[in-house]
């Protein structure tokens, strides 16, 4: 037999021996073994937890996608014990006898395990809103996903810093630069989106957004303001007006970016939503912002002195314009509240000072805002007292300074307050990743205690935004998302999947630890001087501005002490400290505490609270309260008393 032939025989052999070793047809794939499922859930809800990291100990490393699960599926390691080192942003795994967290797992194939951890940031993380994969290893797994595109939505990777309004009766969401899978360059002209409101058929906010793109002939999210010009543009302010027809109308601040952070020009713009896109309204003239801030952050709408008012918060809402379509694309329109002389730039800060000396807060026309950076350097040179800020944003535990950076303010009626959520500048754990929220009894503040909610490790959360639109149980719940991504932190380590994506948080506004301290106000009422919090004031007190005598929660938490306001036998105020005031007849009232403060006890110490002292005066026995230490002017024929530990009042000259 020739040797060709005898090569292809024993060709044909080894062919059918590999044949006969495979099950099936010859053709057929190997049949791939079913994922082991890990959930990793938080101890005390049970929920499942989003971007947790699983690190084998050969560097193996998974990130739980939005509903907390892993699918695991490293073909050397599924019929074997397998240690996972787990960690996560503001989330722990309990610690072993040599100092590791995480768990060891039996791992097999079609198998089940489950984590727990403990949240240690007061908000939860929820889900991811944006870019790809959100419920990939759900889908891997078999586990029930709540979106409809829950692998690739509008063929997007990557999503910043969002803007969302109602308009319609829809949720319209916009974002910044979008990454696609085809190509690193994506979309740079403002993608959009819409969602269902939760009451008109859409999912309940805890579950999800479920967001429909704007597509073009690719499928992929197509740019929704593409206005002429060189670079980038972004968008923000985004807000919903009617007109004098009743119609409603959205517009948003646009500007024109080159070379990375270069702002070359500003405007407004309008949606159309025949077209799906914004047009330009008006190009806002070179050099107008000399004097004058262009509109930016995040707005409301809120009544002053009959007038309705947008109100850009950035995160303070120092900057407003008559809530009138006319009036967004006049630049000489927008007030700003600050302590600068009329006509004058923070470039080149002149306090505006009356004949008396006092610093005049107020809104001017064609004057810039004063931001607490600027504001700070003032004070530091001597040309603004401490007492004279209006920006005194601050731990409510240690009293450390926190430089407030962007975020959103909206009114919430389960408070009756004004709530902010921001994210600070230069924090402990990270650049731009610690987000952080307050109360205030007015728009402009006083914006002082605060309590951070969110921590990052080196990872950036920036341009934080609140939705009111999903608050839940009367505005007890609240949601709020932020741009997650490495950018700004100094941390080269992507996190797969989310990093350059939105996710999203809610927020208990009952959990104690928000129980923050609020202004005491003092009045001078019947000839004796009386304090009193928002809401609890005397009868007959006028509504003029009044000092803020010193901080305290409203509720207990922080502070578990509560003090009542009463009349003493000569008609004078005291306050009385644990036990409410008993009526005239003997019954006890179940009356509601004036405010709440901490014992003085050196073994709860809080380092930003100062003591509260009782004064008596002699002759006379009037009494009065303080938070100034005995030996004070005015305080040398005074008893005094310590009666527990309030918060100062930084900004002791402003009234509100």
């Amino acid at each position: 037999m020739p040797d060709c032939y005898r090569s292809i025989l024993l060709a044909v052999a080894l062919a059918g021996i590999a044949t006969s070793n495979r099950s099936g047809r010859a053709d057929d794939p190997p049949v791939r073994p079913r994922p082991f499922r890990i959930q990793v859930v938080d101890a005390a809800t049970g929920r499942g937890v989003p971007l947790v990291e699983l690190r084998t100990v050969n560097q193996i490393r998974y990130v739980t996608d939005s509903n907390g699960i892993v699918a695991f599926d490293e073909p050397g390691l599924l019929e074997t014990p397998v240690f996972f080192t787990v960690t996560s942003h503001g989330y722990e795994a309990d610690r072993d006898n040599f100092g590791y967290r995480g768990a060891r797992l039996q791992v097999r194939a079609g198998g089940s395990a489950q984590i727990k951890i403990r949240r240690t940031n007061i908000a939860e993380r929820l889900y991811r809103v944006t870019g790809a994969g959100i419920y990939r290893d759900s889908v891997l797994t078999g586990d029930p996903v709540p979106i409809r595109a829950p692998l690739l939505n509008g063929r997007v990777l990557g999503q910043d810093s969002v803007v969302n309004a109602v308009y319609r009766g829809k949720i319209y969401w916009f974002w910044g630069d979008t990454n696609r899978p085809d190509y690193p360059l994506g979309n740079f002209h403002v993608p959009g989106a819409t969602s269902e409101l939760p009451e008109r058929g859409g999912l309940d906010p805890s579950r999800g957004v479920d967001l429909a793109y704007f597509l073009d002939e690719k499928g992929f999210a197509r740019p929704t303001a593409p206005l002429p010009g060189e670079g980038p543009t972004w968008i923000s302010g985004l807000v919903v007006l009617s007109d004098r027809d009743g119609r409603e109308r959205m517009f948003a601040n646009y500007a024109k970016i080159r070379n990375m952070l270069d702002v070359y020009q500003r405007g407004l713009v309008e949606f159309h939503p025949q077209t799906g896109r914004f047009e330009k309204v008006v190009e806002f003239p070179e050099g107008s912002g000399q004097t004058v801030d262009f509109p930016s952050g995040h707005p409301f709408l809120h009544e002053d002195g009959g007038v309705e008012y947008v109100y850009y918060a950035a995160p303070y809402p120092l900057l407003r314009v008559a809530a009138d379509p006319a009036r967004l694309g006049d630049p000489e329109a927008y007030e700003a509240y600050t302590p600068l002389r009329p006509g004058t730039a923070r470039s080149r800060p002149d306090l505006d000072r009356g004949t008396d000396g006092e610093l005049r807060y107020g809104w001017k026309r064609n004057t810039q805002v004063l931001p607490q950076d600027v504001q700070d350097r003032l004070i530091a040179s001597g040309q603004m007292h401490p007492r004279e800020a209006i920006l005194n944003f601050r731990d409510v535990e240690s009293g450390k300074r926190v430089l407030a950076h962007g975020g959103s303010v909206y009114w919430n009626p389960h408070r009756n307050r004004w709530i902010m959520i921001a994210v600070e500048s230069f924090g402990t754990s990270s650049f731009l990743g610690e987000v952080w929220y307050a109360e205030a009894d007015t728009p402009l503040g006083p914006w002082i205690y605060a309590r951070k909610v969110v921590t990052h490790e080196k990872y950036s959360f920036y341009n934080p935004k609140q939705h009111p639109m999903l608050d839940q149980q009367g505005g007890r719940i609240i949601y709020f998302e932020g741009t997650y991504t490495t950018t700004f932190s100094g941390n080269s380590d992507m996190t797969p999947r989310y990093d350059y994506n939105q996710v999203m948080y809610r927020l208990d506004l009952d959990d104690p630890r928000l129980a923050l301290p609020v202004p005491v106000y003092t009045t001078l009422k019947g000839g004796a001087t009386r304090l009193f919090v928002k809401g609890r004031q005397p009868e007959g007190a006028d509504r003029t501005a009044h000092l803020v005598a010193f901080f305290a929660p409203d509720r207990p938490g922080i502070a578990n002490v509560p003090v009542y306001g009463d009349r003493d036998s000569s008609g004078g105020f005291i306050l009385r400290v644990g036990n409410p005031p008993r009526e005239a007849d003997g019954k006890a009232p179940r009356p509601t505490p004036l405010f709440y403060m901490r014992p003085d006890d050196p073994k709860e110490p809080m380092g930003a609270t100062v003591r509260l002292y009782e004064y008596v005066e002699e002759p006379g026995g009037r009494r009065s309260y303080s938070v100034e230490a005995p030996g004070g002017p005015g305080r040398t024929t005074a008893k005094a008393h310590p009666l527990g530990r309030v918060w100062p009042n930084p900004a002791g000259t402003l009234r509100w």
